[in-house]
């Protein structure tokens, strides 16, 4: 006690850029521990990226695989933790009252989806890393701009990030885990992840290239595998995903 008769700390709540940033490395944490979520975000990546790459499977087309698969193998990286990682893990916190103790918290709303935002560029970073050095240890070439790149990546996130929280927000959490599983699965095979577009019939090349995962992942190929400038239709149609996923999520993200 101080001579004035007050206490000495005073109590109240942390600053709130050092509670963001505490609720953001604890989700790091519990993202990196659970290993579903490993399984998701660096095991099924690392292996489509080194089969595929090493054997003759899919055709790519002319070039070498590795030059083809990556940027795929990168957008499929961003998909698995922005978009199906964390739907469940959010599913669940919210099925369990998680969320609604962290509502009732010294930690604003808009705080703690900071924080999940922050915890899923941080894993995106080290994924891309480790997807990297792989690709390169396989003879990768890449191409282009990397503000470009950037860019789409940063897009990319933000979309399947709104359309995560919004399945987690509206669903129960046994469906998100089963829906958010499935479409991972679906995505995979039909948004130029592995297989190329044009490998589908025509009709279906024009509705599957207006999927996320599509644009991100033949926008990334345009920029690294052909050396194309910046990818203005990829990111326009990943910029109204991202808007209408972030603004439907909170509109009808559900705390309970």
């Amino acid at each position: 006690m101080t001579a004035t008769g007050t206490y000495s700390p005073k109590p109240g709540a942390a600053p709130l850029g050092r509670m963001i940033a505490t609720q953001a490395a604890l989700e790091t944490k519990m993202l990196l521990r659970n290993g579903e979520q490993l399984l998701l975000t660096v095991v099924i990546p690392t292996l489509l990226l080194v089969l595929f790459s090493s054997v003759d499977i899919v055709d790519t087309g002319t070039g070498e695989a590795v030059d083809f698969l990556t940027p795929g193998i990168l957008a499929l990286a961003v998909m698995s933790t922005a978009f199906t990682g964390q739907a469940i893990a959010t599913g669940f916190e919210r099925r369990y009252g998680v969320l609604k103790r962290l509502a009732a918290s010294p930690l604003p709303r808009w705080g703690l989806m900071t924080a999940k935002t922050a915890s899923v560029l941080v894993t995106e970073i080290l994924q891309i890393v480790l997807l990297t050095v792989i690709a390169f240890a396989l003879g990768w070439d890449p191409q282009g701009n990397p503000i470009a790149v950037l860019l789409l990546l940063i897009l990319g996130t933000a979309a399947f990030s709104g359309l995560g929280l919004l399945m987690a927000g509206t669903l129960k959490a046994e469906a998100t885990l089963a829906a958010a599983n499935l479409v991972f699965l679906l995505l995979l095979v039909g948004g130029g992840v592995i297989v190329p577009l044009d490998k589908f019939p025509p009709g279906a090349q024009d509705v599957l290239g207006l999927l996320p995962i599509s644009a991100l992942s033949d926008g990334l190929r345009d920029v690294l595998q052909h050396g194309a400038g910046m990818p203005w239709g990829d990111l326009g149609i990943l910029a109204v995903w991202a808007v209408v996923g972030l603004a439907a999520a909170g509109r009808f993200f559900r705390w309970e």
